[in-house]
């Protein structure tokens, strides 16, 4: 059976911003290794649009941002949207009933499956569907913007922390 993870980057104040902060090379070197090792990665449409990025090869990208790409494409992705018409390569599009959709996935994959965005962990947060949060706590104060807990707040219990880089700490909770 899958386990259902939802990891972002995250200010100390709550708030996720890929515009704001972003990982510093030895974290995205982690980010590469955890996109190798996954099931695969579920989307909610807003954060989809913005991997789809990865789609295709940039003239300015260095070793390792070709080696996420590859592994990003590389991996399943399921996409929880109600406008979108299509999905680009390697994804599938799942339009209505999440709770079946997520539940049937978690049944017949083994393995991490990554929960990518909080509008979307928000929901599969209310269905008590996501297994680990994993938030990746920089040293940034934003003030503002959204919360890495979207929607409700669930009762948590801390499994395992470790710093990631000289900046970065993981921590990792269950739901108590």
């Amino acid at each position: 059976m899958a386990k259902l993870v939802f990891g972002m980057n995250v200010s100390l104040d709550g708030y996720v911003d890929h515009l704001a902060f972003g990982p510093g090379p030895t974290l995205f070197r982690h980010f590469i290794e955890e996109a190798e090792g996954q099931a695969g990665s579920v989307y909610g449409r807003q954060m989809y649009e913005i991997m789809r990025y990865w789609d295709d090869d940039q003239p300015e990208w260095d070793a390792d941002e070709h080696a996420f790409a590859a592994a990003w494409r590389k991996q399943p992705k399921w996409v929880v949207s109600r406008s979108l018409k299509s999905v680009g390569p390697n994804a599938t599009l799942v339009e209505d009933d999440l709770e079946g959709a997520i539940r049937k996935l978690k049944a017949e994959r083994d393995g991490e499956i990554e929960v990518a965005g909080p509008n979307l962990a928000h929901s599969l947060t209310e269905l008590d569907l996501i297994d680990e949060y994993r938030l990746y706590l920089h040293p940034v104060v934003l003030g503002h913007g959204k919360p890495y807990f979207a929607g409700p707040r669930p009762r948590l219990r801390l499994m395992t922390h470790d710093r990631i880089d000289e900046n970065v700490i993981r921590l990792a909770y269950a739901p108590a």
